[in-house]
């Protein structure tokens, strides 16, 4: 497979989107019969063939260049070279074959340090936990250093009192000496050496801005952020929905389409659809099927009336997607799942 491509581009189409692999694995070879794997291997997305050369010490093999994201949670995470494999197999998607190859260079790596290696709580109110932490300040033994651990959810608590889980907020990481805040009397600020974790992304501050009155009265709020952001908005979305009963079948929704450019956009709009604006109807592929099932504040059938849905056909494509690394959610897949779900889709 990788040969057949190799031997069909010209030198100028590599590095480019015509030599693009996709998805692969790098794997060990199969093991005996009746044994597990010693090591599952890696994931790599968005491969680009950028460049192949003859070896210079093994001759009819080749050296090729790759360029692409190895698959890990969080971008400090260490990718570990296995010590028993002296010979690798690359695979595409659905096991199919794409050669073997001596060593692989740029995949594994050393863990690397926190990229927020210290949080500050400021102007907090602790409660018997984190006082607990705190009273062991100091000790700086295993089990003193145990013991001044913490792992929190984040909340958001807005103007009118409710609440909703920021998701993916965690503060995790080992507290230090908290000291009295300038933020009200009886507050402190408590610095705390974070653990391994990937940052949100400062504009989620913004997000949450909109829900700090309390649940947003105006739909579109979300049009004028990034795709990584609108992901986040659902999120927040989903942290903060109401659990308000499902209208009943045969209810008429109606979704804006106009700023539907991506597949977040449209997790979006079908959310304030369904549920008004700020609201929550899925925020990926599997979490929409579920709110398709009911209980997310619609129940099927029902009718969805998608306004000014040319804005998808036009952007929600077959393709690449680069940002969740796998292929492209289409405007053609939504109909047909909101179809198996018995949805009466009209579109304008």
């Amino acid at each position: 497979m990788l040969a057949a491509l190799l031997d069909r581009l010209p030198a100028e189409a590599l590095g480019t989107e015509r030599a693009l692999l996709g998805d692969i694995s790098v794997l060990a070879p199969p093991p005996p019969p009746g044994t597990s794997p010693s090591w599952w291997g890696e994931d790599l997305g968005d491969v680009v063939v950028r460049a192949r050369r003859p070896n210079i010490t093994m001759p009819d093999t080749v050296d090729i260049d790759l360029d692409g994201f190895v698959h890990v949670d969080h971008r400090t995470d260490a990718v570990t070279r296995p010590s028993d494999v002296d010979k690798f197999v690359l695979q595409g998607r659905d096991e199919t074959p794409y050669g073997t190859c001596r060593d692989v260079t740029g995949v594994f790596r050393e863990q690397a340090a926190p990229l927020v290696p210290r949080i500050r709580l400021l102007g907090c109110q602790p409660e018997t936990a984190l006082l607990t932490a705190l009273a062991v300040d100091g000790q700086s033994t295993k089990p003193g250093l145990r013991r001044r651990r913490i792992r929190a959810e984040v909340y958001a608590v807005a103007a009118d009192g409710s609440v909703g889980e920021v998701i993916g907020a965690v503060v995790s990481g080992t507290v230090d000496a908290g000291e009295q805040s300038r933020l009200g009397a009886g507050l402190l600020d408590v610095p705390i050496d974070s653990e391994l974790g990937e940052p949100l992304p400062t504009g989620i501050l913004d997000i949450l801005e909109h829900w700090r009155p309390g649940r947003p009265a105006q739909k579109n709020l979300w049009a004028g952020y990034d795709r990584e952001l609108r992901h986040h908005w659902a999120g927040v979305a989903l942290g903060h929905r109401s659990g308000a009963p499902d209208r009943p079948a045969g209810t008429i929704y109606d979704l804006d389409g106009r700023f539907v450019t991506d597949i977040e956009g449209f997790y979006c709009a079908i959310g304030e659809a369904i549920n008004g604006p700020g609201g929550y109807f899925g925020w990926n592929l599997d979490a929409f099927d579920e709110c398709l099932d009911g209980d997310f504040g619609a129940q099927a059938p029902f009718r969805l009336v998608w306004h000014d849905s040319a804005v998808a056909r036009e952007h929600l494509v077959p393709g690449h997607d680069r940002r969740r690394l796998k292929p492209a959610v289409t405007l053609e897949y939504l109909l047909d799942m909101l179809t198996e779900h018995g949805i009466e889709i009209d579109l304008r």
